[in-house]
């Protein structure tokens, strides 16, 4: 613990004191690792050193599978291929170009750019050349981009050609602040034809710069695994972006314990559905090294594409949000293509209708539900799938499927657990609860931000903002996010519940449901909704479907037909749909 303290390039970052992490640890927290050390040091014959002791980093997966799986395939992006010991020299080259533009040990490295080969090799070479990631999500504007760029100090961005523009205003928007901007390095496409006609002096090219590099570089190393490994800004579904710090020891063990629930053996076959930019990939950025398998790079997702990369490479694991796994079962006959091989699909964000999940499978996916946050590197909970199971019914199959679960092996603990009393709640699958997650896949704190840090670790668990259930069997469920459930006329509505039910009727392809203000109830539900293709259904109507399937209180007072916005990872953006239902009225 006092080396985490003490290591000067994660101070540089974090620009935390003692007394935050005093907070954090508890005195009765802090006594045991001092107890753990003291009985270390009294047991006869026992030494802690560079033998048995090195600080855990997933860019050892790199290393090792450059030996190990060195002549097979590691990423492929239409017509571009590399081997793993080719991806290994590449970062090395990189990492060593980064230390020559100025590089330093605890600087921060930031990327704009979709799922292609360069995006992946950043996630190794930057924490090669000792250097913290930062991956900027690829919607922002120029605005957003801006103020991120100077929260996180980045020194260098690495921008795709397609995004040259944006981020080129955004470091336009740091000079006219009289911030220091980055130094920009574009990435060509050769899959992609437009470039920037013109191009100022002090902007690099990036294979040039790997080129300028040495493979005889020597990789720097954490000098313990708490260092920081990357920086992944929240996707601001309610508010300010927040920088989520991840270190070197927590993606190393949620990269393994993610590669675990998604029954990845030696070299599968993963299609990248899921953004980089999000959580680093769910951490399998580095999870899919561990196993040697090979990465087929995605830049735009369609159902379409989806397909014709299953069926050209053999994709064996893709992941995607409910939103992409709702865009496949809705996608036309002309798009699908049969799948030569079962494919496992890890999803998770919001929580998804069964629906959607009875049609996937259908289709013939398996589906890996997961659930976290990016506080927690992303999958923190597994639905475990139990063989007793498999011998009920469609519907309750599909109501167990849903569920979020149980901590995967990397977490220490995750309850539902009341918030005033930080006492877990009964097993029942009726009691609410906010979730709360602890162990050593939890984020080390929020990047320069104090309080938010302390409130979101308050009492010793980190709370996720999530309202939950416990099931007998102690399999976790996701009702709604605390902020998104509807009090009307005293009763708690859960927002999830409505839009399940909303997703049921055979015209809805989205739904969204939100409190509308309301002078007598409080609030009522109001929901927000897009129709297939072709379909046609009155909002009086859907009123009356769902008050057949549900307590009347709950059922949606108003409708609004509209496509919903959503962040990049796909989740809805409720806060703006919020907004809109204030700016309505009350119905009262």
């Amino acid at each position: 613990m006092n080396h985490f303290i003490r290591n000067r390039s994660f101070r540089s970052v974090f620009s935390l004191n003692r007394a935050v992490w005093k907070w954090v640890f508890p005195s009765s927290i802090s006594r045991g690792f001092s107890d753990l050390s003291d009985s270390w040091k009294s047991t006869a014959g026992l030494v802690r050193c560079p033998a048995n002791d090195v600080p855990l980093s997933p860019i050892t997966f790199l290393e090792r599978t450059a030996k190990v799986y060195r002549d097979t395939t590691s990423v492929v992006y239409g017509s571009v291929s590399f081997t793993w010991e080719e991806t290994y020299n590449r970062c090395l080259r990189l990492a060593s170009a980064m230390t020559q533009l100025g590089i330093s040990p605890g600087q921060v490295v930031a990327t704009l750019a979709p799922n292609i080969p360069a995006m992946y090799e950043l996630h190794f070479a930057t924490p090669m050349a000792g250097a913290v990631l930062c991956t900027l999500n690829t919607r922002h504007d120029s605005s957003m981009l801006a103020v991120l760029l100077r929260h996180s100090e980045a020194k260098i961005i690495f921008v795709d050609t397609q995004l040259f523009e944006v981020a080129n205003e955004a470091i336009q928007l740091l000079g006219q602040a009289d911030s220091q901007p980055p130094k920009l390095v574009l990435i060509h496409d050769s899959e992609y034809a437009s470039s920037p006609t013109s191009l100022s002096s002090n902007v690099y090219e990036y294979e040039t710069l790997i080129a300028s590099g040495s493979c005889e570089f020597e990789a720097r190393n954490p000098r313990s695994e708490w260092d920081p490994v990357s920086i992944n800004y929240t996707s601001g579904t309610t508010s300010m972006p927040k920088g989520v710090v991840y270190s070197h020891r927590g993606a190393y063990l949620n990269s393994l314990a993610t590669v675990l629930l998604a029954g990845m053996g030696s070299m599968p076959v993963y299609l990248w559905t899921c953004p980089m930019f999000h959580c680093n990939g769910w951490c399998l950025t580095w999870g899919v090294a561990a196993q040697g398998g090979t990465n087929i790079c995605l830049r735009k997702v369609s159902p379409k594409a989806i397909f014709e990369q299953i069926a050209l490479h053999k994709v064996t694991h893709l992941a995607a949000a409910p939103t992409v796994l709702n865009m496949i079962v809705n996608s036309p006959e002309c798009d699908r293509r049969p799948l030569p091989n079962t494919v496992v699909v890890l999803t998770g964000g919001s929580p998804p209708p069964p629906q959607v999940f009875t049609k996937v499978e259908q289709m013939g996916f398996q589906i890996c539900h997961l659930y976290g946050l990016t506080e927690t590197y992303g999958p923190g909970t597994y639905c475990t799938w139990k063989p007793m199971w498999d011998c009920l019914p469609c519907d309750e199959r599909s109501k167990i499927r849903v569920r979020q679960g149980v901590r995967h092996v990397g977490l220490h603990d995750v309850d539902v657990i009341d918030p005033k009393t930080m006492v877990g709640v009964p097993a029942d699958g009726k009691t609410v609860g906010e979730i709360m997650f602890r162990g050593n896949t939890v984020m080390s704190g929020y990047l320069k931000n104090k309080k938010a840090t302390e409130e979101a670790f308050k009492g010793g668990w980190f709370h996720s903002g999530d309202a939950g259930v416990k099931h007998p069997d102690h399999y976790i469920e996701v009702k709604d996010r605390l902020k998104d459930v509807i009090i009307s006329g005293g009763e708690n509505i859960s927002s999830v519940e409505v839009e399940t039910v909303l997703f049921g009727h055979p015209a809805v392809v989205e739904a969204a449901v939100v409190g509308r203000p309301d002078d007598h109830w409080g609030e009522t539900p109001c929901a927000f909704v897009a129709l297939k293709e072709g379909s046609n259904v009155t909002a009086q109507q859907l009123i009356e479907y769902c008050r057949h399937r549900l307590p009347h209180y709950m059922a949606p007072r108003s409708i609004v037909f509209q496509d919903l916005p959503k962040t990049s990872t796909g989740k809805v953006q409720k806060f703006i749909l919020r907004d809109r239902a204030k700016a309505m009225g009350s119905l009262s």
